[in-house]
């Protein structure tokens, strides 16, 4: 097994390719050792010093270190040795059944949100080892606030991309998104 590695742009997220499909019912994130009990992967990486968060998305594993903890040189081979372990044993992603989903009661203007989100927004954000999740719409003021993870949650660039990028493309394609903003 051959894992590619891929820097993002946020200097401490790392992207691991293992060439095959990683989180096949939703993108899951761990932001510590405790969440990552849900799973035996998520567990064997935050075993290795200086990991701070886990993220998984459909074909990637992005792991966030710990911005003053050991450096990339000194904690890649133990993460790939774990990621290689865990796909060659065979074993589940996760122990119980975790994704994200959609409410069937959205408004309108929430599925369009969501359906921008899902078919453009993401997938080019996934390229990036990170998400963007709907948290909620305030149909009073036209504010979007939205949750970014994986390589997205701490970037120095987040901020421009969910202002420039982001809010540009929503209120292009949904009149009614005013502003967006992010929540933690």
């Amino acid at each position: 097994m051959f894992i590619q590695t891929e820097p993002t742009p946020n200097p401490n997220v790392l992207k691991f390719l293992p060439g095959r499909a990683v989180a096949t019912e939703g993108a899951l994130e761990y932001r510590d050792v405790d969440a990552a009990t849900a799973s035996p992967l998520a567990e064997a990486l935050f075993q290795v010093d200086g990991v701070e968060a886990v993220f998984f998305g459909a074909d990637y594993v992005a792991v966030t270190r710990a911005s003053h903890g050991p450096d990339w040189s000194e904690i890649k081979a133990p993460l790939l040795a774990a990621i290689m372990d865990h796909f060659v044993s065979g074993q589940p992603l996760t122990r119980g059944g975790e994704a994200d989903g959609h409410a069937e009661d959205d408004s309108e203007i929430v599925a369009e949100i969501k359906a921008l989100l899902d078919s453009r927004i993401r997938p080019a954000v996934a390229q990036d080892g990170g998400d963007i999740l709907f948290d909620r719409f305030d149909e009073a003021d036209g504010t979007l606030y939205l949750r970014m993870r994986g390589a997205c949650a701490g970037c120095p660039s987040s901020s421009a991309t969910l202002k420039a990028g982001v809010e540009q493309m929503m209120r292009h394609y949904v009149p009614e998104v005013v502003r967006v903003e992010q929540t933690l």
